[in-house]
């Protein structure tokens, strides 16, 4: 019963903020703090979950800005939790195949989110060369997803070149962003989801980032893996799923 009540609050919650969010990008399409504004409306829903999120990051982060920022992709649930980690004045790069889901789609566009089509390579490449502009010509940050899809209990997977290629064209920072593990955590018919954590590690200035990009995504791959792995021991993750495995 729990489960269809919050499905049905989430629902409601998506079609209320897209029909006020898109009335304000009525008045201000693409505005830079489009996204920082409604990222921090879905965070908010984070509550509807029954989970507490707890934020880390260094004031010194936004001094650092523009540049471009690596968080773990995991499923669903990301739009409710991590994106209230997202600082105004950055955008998200998304599927080409956001923009037609209904209400949430239209308003993630008009946001002045960065959509790329990745069956399409000279047409990915082109969104890429307009996240470079958009970071040189607005100082807009870039919020990427290096994994390319949502991970959904698999681990950290590979990471693409993308978001490497951008940040040593652009000549800006990369700041990894990890969140501890959802996968398993979150039961719509459980009241208390418990704690995740979604800590920002140290820039990384674009001095450093001379290495090939497919050097890089290795790099960065293991060192938030290695940050994920002591998110979830912090929290104690493994240790409720075993006890939700026992249980069922």
């Amino acid at each position: 019963m729990l489960a269809v009540i919050r499905i049905i609050l989430l629902a409601l919650f998506v079609v209320v903020t897209a029909v006020v969010g898109l009335t304000i990008c009525l008045f201000r399409p693409f505005h830079r703090n489009n996204v920082g504004l409604f990222s921090r409306w879905y965070g908010s829903a984070s509550k509807l979950l029954g989970v507490e999120v707890e934020i880390r990051r260094d004031p010194a982060i936004a001094t650092q800005m523009p540049c471009v920022f690596l968080a773990n992709h995991q499923n669903n649930y990301d739009l409710f939790t991590i994106s209230g980690a997202l600082i105004p004045g950055t955008v998200t790069i998304g599927k080409k195949s956001l923009k037609f889901i209904p209400f949430f789609g239209q308003l993630y566009w008009l946001a002045g989110n960065i959509l790329i089509d990745r069956n399409n390579k000279s047409k990915a490449v082109g969104a890429m060369q307009g996240a470079v502009d958009k970071i040189k010509q607005q100082q807009l940050s870039v919020w990427v997803f290096p994994e390319g899809t949502r991970s959904y209990g698999r681990g950290l997977l590979p990471f693409k070149t993308g978001a490497f290629h951008i940040a040593q064209q652009a000549q800006v920072p990369i700041v990894p962003i990890c969140m501890s593990t959802t996968c398993g955590k979150i039961k719509l018919n459980r009241w208390n989801n418990g704690k995740l954590i979604i800590e920002f590690l140290p820039a990384v200035p674009a001095s450093e980032l001379n290495a090939p990009a497919r050097q890089l995504a290795e790099q960065f791959h293991q060192m938030m893996k290695t940050k994920i792995a002591e998110l979830d021991a912090e929290v104690g993750h493994n240790s409720l799923v075993a006890t939700d495995a026992v249980a069922g």
